[in-house]
């Protein structure tokens, strides 16, 4: 019986991941559940999955679920999560949007817990300290993005030496083939509108610009020691092939199924075990015969070269591709930039910044707000 920290539950990855325990109430148990504002939900998972704490942003939301729950233990904060993530667990599902996972990953790993991360940021802006950490500590990452999840599989019983380049693929969004005029006028409700995946606002908008392609470039440096030279992006609208894996003799491996995060959320949770699905994966009959790939629109989608610069610039330059994109993306939202405006700011932001060569945990955070403040 695993026990599973579940951090941002009532997100998108934290829904899909309580789903998998849940439907394998035989193998995984929930330790602990966090979330940000979402108090209505998190009480119903508190109810199903009976943790055994729970960590909420806000006071006033805490004490109505002590109130409410008077034998649960219920921390608050910033603090009251990394208070949870230093508790001993199995193994830690980090579904927490931007760099607000970096901190429970940190202290998550220190004390020797194995994580399941989705949060992409804690290694785009610390990759260089996490990945030491996870090495020193002995404490497992195993990814949960689809692309690294695939990647992962590919990898498995071969050589580093016998990598020749990963190949992120990325279904283009629901703007693939538009022209930037044509980009100058799309609407939240459009950008929102992804033709394959249920995920967050955050992450779709990113999908929509594909900085979350970029993103996974400079996790993929990371968590597989990969040179940036060696790591290529192609767009697979179909969605099927997740990712694959070139190795020297010029075989490919890749890895598919349907575009549904629990089947990398379900993997990782039972890894180096499989867990028996309750659908099957894609019928290749009926979903068509034929899958496709081509080359980025770098010139349209300029954030995917954007956040390579950052990654291949190094130190601080990835925190501020960062931080810059989740105030852009934000304001996006809220009606109050262009989407163009997220790619353009994201540029500036980066011709502005003055790079750390290799930053600490506390400088991280500084930088992440001062970029912050900047925009």
């Amino acid at each position: 019986m695993k026990r599973i920290c579940v951090l941002g539950s009532t997100g998108s990855i934290g829904v899909q991941g309580l789903k998998v325990i849940y439907e394998n109430k035989d193998r995984f148990k929930v330790s602990v559940l966090t979330c940000n504002k979402n108090i209505h939900l998190l009480r119903e998972q508190i109810i199903l999955h009976k943790p055994e704490a729970v960590v909420v942003a806000d006071e006033e939301g805490g004490r109505a679920l002590r109130k409410e729950f008077p034998g649960l233990e219920v921390l608050i904060s910033i603090e009251g999560l990394i208070e949870a993530v230093s508790s001993a667990h199995d193994m830690i599902l980090n579904g927490i949007v931007g760099i607000a996972g970096l901190l429970p990953t940190y202290y998550g790993l220190k004390n020797k817990n194995s994580v399941a991360l989705a949060n992409k940021e804690a290694l785009v802006t610390g990759g260089h300290i996490i990945m030491e950490l996870s090495q020193k500590t002995g404490a497992s990452i195993i990814p949960v993005d689809s692309e690294h999840s695939a990647i992962f599989q590919c990898l498995e019983g071969n050589k580093q030496t016998y990598v020749k380049r990963l190949i992120l693929t990325a279904s283009g969004g629901p703007f693939l083939g538009k022209s930037l005029k044509e980009l100058s006028k799309v609407t939240v409700k459009e950008a929102l509108n992804h033709p394959k995946w249920s995920m967050g606002r955050k992450i779709t908008i990113d999908s929509a610009t594909l900085m979350n392609k970029g993103l996974e470039i400079i996790e993929a440096r990371w968590l597989f020691n990969q040179d940036y030279k060696n790591i290529d992006v192609v767009i697979h609208k179909e969605s099927i092939v997740h990712s694959m894996v070139e190795f020297i003799d010029g075989s490919i491996l890749g890895q598919m199924g349907k575009p549904d995060m629990r089947v990398p959320i379900s993997y990782a949770l039972s890894y180096p075990e499989r867990l028996a699905s309750f659908e099957d994966g894609p019928d290749f009959l009926k979903e068509g015969s034929s899958l496709s790939f081509s080359q980025p629109d770098y010139d349209t989608f300029k954030c995917l070269d954007l956040a390579r610069q950052a990654g291949e610039m190094g130190g601080s330059y990835p925190v501020a591709l960062n931080g810059a994109n989740e105030v852009l993306v934000h304001r996006f939202l809220k009606g109050e930039i262009p989407f163009l405006g997220i790619q353009e700011g994201v540029e500036r932001a980066l011709s502005n910044h003055k790079g750390v060569r290799n930053p600490k945990l506390e400088e991280i955070l500084k930088i992440d707000e001062e970029v912050r403040n900047s925009i």
